[in-house]
């Protein structure tokens, strides 16, 4: 049974969602913030509300006339080219920059939640997700009545673009591996895996920023984009020197912000994956294109209720560096 309309119809029906399962969550209350937008340089209102069960992450443009709600999911993803960007390209609306927020989300294993948002991109906050979690922390999270959904990884699944691979693959709980090799001795090769357990997510992976290079960022303001990027919301380098005063907050912090990043895209599934991710320079784009073939193959996947069990397998961090 793939439907989650469906499964959780049936699952109130029997009385699953006892005490073996994982509960659905979402905030104790509404709680925004305000920060600047990494390409339009504008000031960007956001505001988190608790959602009702099955409702999902689901954004609403509140400075359009209609106030057109876009549920974060793989299927309304518009463009990858530099960040995931939700919308209706028909109609010309969007909004980008979403990763570092849905990271967040699915960090703190937020089911529920209506975004309000007052432009097209989420604001950039430091270019991580601490800010965002920092949110959840001071209003907290609520379990709800439902039990929380999962989508089981039946069988390998992987997609390759441009040199760049990503594979999920059956396992117990959720694990990210993923490797980045760059020309700049700044960032090398660097790889580290991730198994979300509880807390690992704030602890080892929420504060990792964003990062480019110093050209690229003057061809994107070039082109009337990046207007709103500094110092000060993200890792700037000039060939093989970090261009930030204060350096790095990890030593490996390229990579731990690159599985930020795919954590927050493989969250547009509109529910955790339950199983392996293995990725080789993989990007929006690449992680996009995973979700989009996994979830074309019913028998790669079946949606299922989280055991408790499940949540408490999880083993700590394992990171090795080339």
């Amino acid at each position: 049974m793939n439907n989650i309309a469906d499964l959780s119809a049936a699952i109130a029906q029997t009385g699953v969602a006892g005490d073996h399962y994982v509960r659905q969550r979402t905030l104790k209350a509404s709680i925004g913030c305000a920060g600047v937008g990494l390409h339009s340089g504008h000031k960007i209102r956001i505001t988190l509300h608790p959602a009702p069960v099955n409702h999902g992450i689901v954004f609403r443009r509140t400075d359009l006339e209609d106030q057109p709600l876009f549920p974060a999911r793989y299927d309304a993803v518009i463009d990858t080219r530099l960040c995931t960007c939700l919308g209706d390209a028909s109609k010309g609306i969007k909004i980008g920059t979403i990763e570092h927020l849905m990271a967040a989300l699915a960090g703190s294993r937020i089911d529920n939640v209506l975004i309000d948002i007052d432009a097209d991109e989420v604001p950039v906050m430091d270019g991580s997700s601490a800010p965002f979690n920092f949110l959840i922390d001071c209003v907290g999270i609520e379990e709800q009545s439902a039990p929380r959904q999962v989508i089981e990884v039946l069988k390998p699944v992987e997609v390759e673009y441009n040199g760049c691979t990503a594979r999920v693959e059956p396992g117990h709980g959720f694990e990210i591996d993923f490797e980045i090799d760059f020309a700049s001795k700044a960032i090398a090769n660097q790889r580290m895996s991730v198994k979300f357990d509880d807390g690992v997510f704030v602890s080892d992976i929420s504060r990792a920023r964003t990062f480019g290079f110093l050209h690229e960022v003057e061809a994107m303001r070039a082109a009337g984009l990046a207007r709103g990027g500094s110092l000060d919301n993200a890792v700037v380098l000039s060939g093989d020197e970090v261009m930030n005063e204060e350096g790095l907050r990890y030593e490996d912090e390229f990579v731990r912000h690159k599985i930020l990043d795919a954590l927050g895209d493989l969250y547009t599934a509109g529910l955790q994956l339950q199983g392996k991710v293995t990725a080789y320079k993989s990007g929006h784009h690449v992680n996009n294109l995973l979700l989009q073939a996994l979830l074309a193959d019913e028998t790669a996947y079946q949606i299922v209720p989280m055991a408790k069990a499940a949540l408490h397998s999880a083993m700590a961090p394992v990171l090795a560096t080339a």
